[in-house]
C-alpha cells in the first residue's frame, strides 16, 4: 500500500514555513512511515513572502493572502500555522472551526484569555487533530530520557531543571522586531517565545507546578528602529521560574529558565533530573551524549557520559554513528504529526507532539509567573479546571 498523501496549506511564510517546506522535501529520509506532507497552498499577507516557495517548492498550486480564502480550499486537509503570536486566537480558531487539522506554532494564543477561544474552538471540532510545535523532545538524547521516566528509573525525584537560551539578543544592534512589542508578542516575551519547548516533557510527564517564583528580567533597553532612530524593548528577555512540583506520591522542586540572552548560547534547549536512582541530563549543546548516574545504595556515584547512538523515534536512511541536529528533530516532529493525522491511536510509535492542553499549561504558569513578577510574592497555580 502507498503512503497517505496529507494536502498541507502554510499559513506564513517565513523562517519556520520554510523550515517545514525542508522537513516536507526530506521525507524520502524516513523509513517507517505510511503517511506523507504535501504542501500546496501557501498564504501570507505579503505577497511577496510566497516567492521562496513557488520556487521552491514544486507541489505549490495555489498562493494566498487572506488566509480565509486558504481555509476555504476543500482540497487543503491540513495547515501549518506560524504567525506572531497576536494572530493565534483568531487564525488557529478558525482554522480548527473550518475542520483543517493544525500544527500550530506555540504559545497558542497572546495570553491565557486567548489560548481559552482557541480551546472553546477545539471543544466544537473534537475531530479535528491539533498540536503544538516543540521538536526538541524529539532528540534521541531526549527519547532516552523519556523512556527512563516511563520505566520509573529515577526513583524518588529530587529536583528537575529544564531550559532554553539563545545568545543572538546579547548585541545591542540588533533591530527590534515583533518579539519585543506586548502588542504582537504578548506580556509574556521570552516564556511565550521558548517556554512551550522548556515545559513540554514536564507537563508530559505530569509534572504540573503547583505555585511558582518568577524573576523575569529587561536587560536591553531599546533597539534600532530601522529608520535611523531607537525603539523601546517591550518585552521580558530572560526569565527564571522556581516551581514546586506535587504529585500523588511526591513533591520536589523544578526550576524552568527561558532566556533570549544567555552569552554563549546559540540555541541550547536541556533537561536534568535528579532522583535517588538515576539521576541524568540531555542537553543539545552536546547532541550525541547523554549524561546519567545510576545509584545504590551504598553503592559509588559516578556520572556516566555516553554517544546516543542516531536512534531516532522514526527509523531514517541516517547510521548510527552520525549526529542529529535541529532538521532532524524537525522532520521527526512533522513525522509524530503526519503519523498521528494518518493513524490516530495506531500510530507507529508512542511520543506525540506537544498537545492543546499542554499548551494551556503553559498559559497557566506564564500568567501565574507575571503575577508573581508583579507582587514579588510565590503564586498558587490551579490546575482543577
Amino acid at each position: 500500500m502507498g503512503k497517505r498523501i496529507i494536502r498541507f496549506g502554510v499559513i506564513g511564510c517565513g523562517l519556520m514555513g520554510k523550515e517545514f517546506a525542508s522537513a516536507a522535501a526530506r521525507w524520502c529520509h524516513l523509513t517507517d512511515i505510511d503517511a506523507e506532507p504535501r504542501i500546496v497552498a501557501v498564504c501570507d499577507p505579503n505577497p511577496d513572502a510566497a516567492e521562496w516557495f513557488r520556487k521552491q517548492v514544486p507541489g505549490i498550486e495555489r498562493t494566498y493572502t487572506d488566509y480565509r480564502e486558504l481555509l476555504a480550499d476543500p482540497s487543503i486537509e491540513a495547515i501549518y500555522c506560524a504567525v506572531p503570536h497576536n494572530l493565534h486566537e483568531r487564525l488557529y480558531a478558525d482554522i480548527v472551526r473550518a475542520g483543517k487539522h493544525l500544527l500550530g506554532e506555540k504559545p497558542f494564543g497572546i495570553d491565557k484569555e486567548a489560548n481559552a477561544e482557541i480551546q472553546a474552538a477545539l471543544a466544537e471540532r473534537p475531530d479535528v487533530l491539533v498540536r503544538c510545535s516543540s521538536e526538541f523532545p524529539f532528540y534521541p538524547g531526549a527519547q532516552q530520557i523519556v523512556k527512563w521516566v516511563e520505566e520509573g528509573r529515577f526513583g524518588r525525584i529530587i529536583e528537575v531543571e529544564a531550559g532554553f537560551w539563545h545568545s543572538s539578543d546579547l548585541d545591542p544592534t540588533k533591530p527590534i522586531n515583533w518579539k519585543r512589542r506586548i502588542a504582537t508578542n504578548g506580556e509574556y516575551g521570552c516564556m511565550g517565545d521558548l517556554g512551550m519547548h522548556v515545559l513540554h516533557l514536564p507537563l508530559r510527564f505530569g509534572w504540573k507546578p503547583a505555585s511558582v517564583r518568577a524573576l523575569l528580567s529587561k536587560i536591553i533597553p531599546e533597539r534600532p528602529d530601522g529608520n535611523d532612530g531607537m525603539a523601546p524593548c517591550e518585552t521580558w528577555d530572560n526569565s527564571i521560574l522556581a516551581c514546586d512540583v506535587k504529585t500523588d506520591d511526591q513533591q520536589f522542586p523544578m526550576l524552568l529558565s527561558m532566556k533570549r540572552i544567555a552569552p554563549g548560547h546559540a540555541n541550547t534547549w536541556f533537561i536534568r533530573i535528579q532522583g535517588t536512582e538515576l539521576s541524568a541530563e540531555f542537553t543539545t549543546k552536546n547532541p550525541k551524549q547523554v549524561a546519567s548516574l545510576p545509584y545504590t545504595p551504598g553503592g559509588q556515584q559516578a556520572w556516566h557520559t555516553v554517544d546516543a547512538p542516531y536512534k531516532s523515534a522514526y527509523g531514517t536512511i541516517t547510521g548510527g554513528i552520525f549526529e542529529f541536529g535541529f532538521s532532524d528533530s524537525i522532520l521527526q516532529m512533522w513525522a509524530a504529526f503526519c503519523d498521528e493525522l494518518a493513524n490516530r491511536d495506531r500510530m507507529r510509535q508512542t511520543f506525540r507532539c506537544a498537545t492543546p492542553e499542554e499548551a494551556a499549561g503553559s498559559h497557566r504558569v506564564f500568567t501565574a509567573a507575571l503575577q508573581s513578577q508583579r507582587s514579588g510574592e510565590t503564586v498558587s497555580i490551579d490546575w482543577g479546571n
